[in-house]
């Protein structure tokens, strides 16, 4: 006996220290990343760890009702984390540590729940097993060794653990023995035939492949995607205070690099993100990108990240330039520059992320590296740039006519200190003649409600919504700088937008330039005014059966679902129609992060993915509350020979049929 614990004690001595070893050697290449503050509001965080990460409330949902397995699979590692490490300390003190010598009642109510609980680890990595080899989703690599590798030492673990506590039991050494079913069922029915002097022997073997497959599983750990066991509670910890809908600005300086073509220019959270990674593939199942067949797929993004972190990190540490490119470089570790391109920035991905992975960002961040220091963009994207510089709009028209379209209805200017509310038009909403029609139609519900706004007219500069997702940040700086600047100066406290692009960058992005005044989306002011009786819906607008797209920038970014829904109600006497994907898992219109400027040229149209969505509605109109979407509808409709039979209204517009 005294032999095995000195065995044990190497044995595990040396395991432990190589777990530690490949910790640490992973761990300290997360500090290369440059700082982030994610040690703020501990209250919070806290509360969003036990919800997301041992609530599991992002793995169980009703779109993936598999993750059931995986939550039970969760809590028993973390109820097994107990037993193990029961199961270690009594093999180095086996005179010290034993559940016999808890209080009467309690060693018995810990074998019978680790009994249990052994037996459903063994089921749910059974049930994962032939989900993996009999139905394998379509979005992750089912079928990877590294996989099936882990969830056969955790097959391996419990059927050791059943076959050891089995022996004993045969043996007559268990006094607990009624209270583990499962254990007793071995012992008494699949071993009692077995003749007494195998027993012991069985004890020891089942001892050493629990033990060795334990410790082993320990030290491959580091070594797989299930690295994740270790980081992803943690991660949770480290999450946005709320919606990533921002990004971290520059600071521009002579000598300073921007944004990131070395994985030491990530911050420190990103690097910890590509740790967390769990490959469960949900990111690309919900990316318009990579469901309509085009080369970005956000997790292998994430992938490529850790791989190149691995790489390159011992080389960045020590000052040397890393020998593995960030971008480009055609193999794992890389991440392509037409998939950083491919990216609509529509948050899909990050929504339903179990352990709040940052994608976006991160692209946008390549992006900038592309753009600002390499001058590597797609060609659509020069004459954009060079139009929004020079003349603060993407088409590159004179200022001039920015407020040419309020003619039709008077649009009073902004007067400092007697307008409440300025209508920020937009671009879209200013130059663009379909949206023109929308923009009317916000003027004339804000003047049937009788509410004190104005407009800049030609004054107006394009918010640059587009140039900091594209990753022009320089020009997007000093826009959002003199729009600051002059709205601080007119003394303008509230902003009406029409445009979620336009709202959102006023509203989050603008926050870190000195931004002091409130923003509202047209759909929340004209729900305010209908609520408050100002505005008089009479159900009467005729537009057929609704269905209403929620846009991205609108409703995953910023939360506004039911305004629109409800205002739809009110304006046709019944609720819009809801599609498949729907509120927070809305799918894209394909417009969103500069993509509105740039053609498809791989895969399947975005617009097009979600107009045959729409279709399977069978609506008369679709409703939408983004100029962007509304081009985007009405393009995919013609392309599909649906542009006669169903119609494309943004939301004022029906407002207005029913006042």
């Amino acid at each position: 006996m005294q032999g095995q614990v000195m065995i044990f004690a190497a044995v595990f001595s040396v395991a432990v220290l190589f777990f530690a070893w490949s910790c640490w050697y992973r761990f300290r290449l997360v500090a290369l990343g440059r700082p982030d503050n994610r040690f703020d509001h501990i209250g919070r965080r806290t509360w969003n760890m036990l919800v997301y990460a041992f609530g599991q409330r992002r793995v169980v949902t009703k779109s993936y009702p598999f993750g059931l397995n995986h939550m039970v699979f969760f809590w028993c590692f973390i109820i097994l984390l107990i037993a193990n490490a029961v199961f270690l300390l009594q093999g180095l003190f086996p005179q010290y540590i034993a559940l016999l010598l808890l209080p009467t009642g309690l060693d018995y109510a810990l074998a019978f729940i680790f009994d249990i609980v052994s037996l459903l680890a063994l089921l749910a990595v059974l049930i994962a097993m032939g989900r993996r080899l009999l139905f394998p989703p379509r979005y992750i690599d089912a079928r990877s060794p590294d996989a099936f590798v882990i969830l056969g030492l955790v097959t391996i673990l419990m059927l050791a653990y059943f076959g050891l506590n089995g022996s004993e039991i045969a043996i007559g050494n268990l006094q607990a023995a009624p209270f583990m079913p499962v254990s007793n069922f071995v012992g008494g029915y699949i071993f009692a035939s077995l003749p007494a002097a195998v027993l012991p022997a069985m004890v020891t073997a089942f001892w050493w492949v629990h033990t060795v497959t334990l410790l082993g599983f320990l030290d491959y750990l580091p070594y797989s995607k299930h690295m994740h066991i270790l980081t992803s509670i943690p991660n949770c910890f480290f999450s946005n205070a709320g919606t990533v809908n921002t990004i971290e600005p520059e600071i521009f300086a002579a000598g300073n690099s921007y944004g990131v073509d070395r994985v030491d220019r990530f911050r420190w959270k990103d690097l910890f993100d590509a740790y967390s990674c769990t490959e469960c593939g949900r990111c690309n199942d919900n990316c318009p990108a990579t469901i309509t067949g085009k080369a970005l797929n956000p997790r292998l993004v994430i992938h490529d990240i850790k791989i190149n972190l691995l790489h390159n990190g011992p080389a960045l540490e020590k000052g040397r330039l890393p020998g593995l490119p960030l971008i480009g470089g055609g193999c794992e570790g890389s991440v392509g520059s037409e998939a950083i391109w491919d990216c609509t920035t529509c948050g899909a991905c990050m929504e339903v992320c179990p352990v709040f992975i940052e994608h976006v960002p991160k692209l946008v961040y390549m992006r900038r590296s592309l753009v600002e220091m390499q001058s590597k963009f797609p060609d659509a994207l020069l004459s954009l740039f060079e139009n929004m510089e020079n003349r603060s709009n993407p088409w590159g028209i004179i200022p001039a006519e920015r407020g040419k379209w309020a003619v039709e209805t008077q649009a009073p200017p902004f007067e400092k200190d007697r307008t409440e509310y300025l209508f920020y038009v937009g671009c879209a909403g200013s130059f663009d003649t379909r949206n023109k029609r929308n923009t009317l139609a916000i003027a004339n519900i804000m003047n049937a409600a009788g509410l004190s706004w104005g407009i800049l007219g030609r004054e107006e500069k394009c918010c640059g919504d587009s140039l900091r997702r594209l990753g022009n940040e320089y020009i997007f700086d000093l826009m959002a700088k003199e729009n600051v600047g002059q709205f601080r100066e007119l003394g303008v406290k509230k902003i009406i937008a029409q445009c979620p692009h336009c709202y959102n960058t006023l509203k989050n992005d603008y926050l870190r330039f000195g931004a002091d005044f409130q923003v509202l989306h047209h759909s929340e002011i004209i729900r305010e005014l209908a609520g408050s009786g100002k505005l008089k819906l009479k159900g009467s607008a005729e537009v057929g059966k609704v269905v209403f797209h929620d846009s991205c920038y609108l409703g995953r970014y910023n939360h506004i679902f039911d305004q629109p829904r409800e205002l739809i109600a009110q304006a046709t006497g019944r609720p819009p129609l809801e599609l498949e994907r729907s509120r927070a898992r809305s799918f894209c219109c394909g417009a969103g992060g500069g993509r509105m400027w740039m053609e498809e040229n791989t895969g399947r149209r975005i617009n097009i993915e979600r107009v045959g969505e729409v279709l399977k509605k069978e609506p008369d109109t679709i409703c939408v509350a983004c100029p962007y979407c509304v081009t985007m509808m009405e393009d995919g409709l013609g392309d599909l020979k649906m542009g006669d039979s169903i119609r494309v209204l943004e939301l004022s517009e029906i407002v207005e049929m029913a006042l």
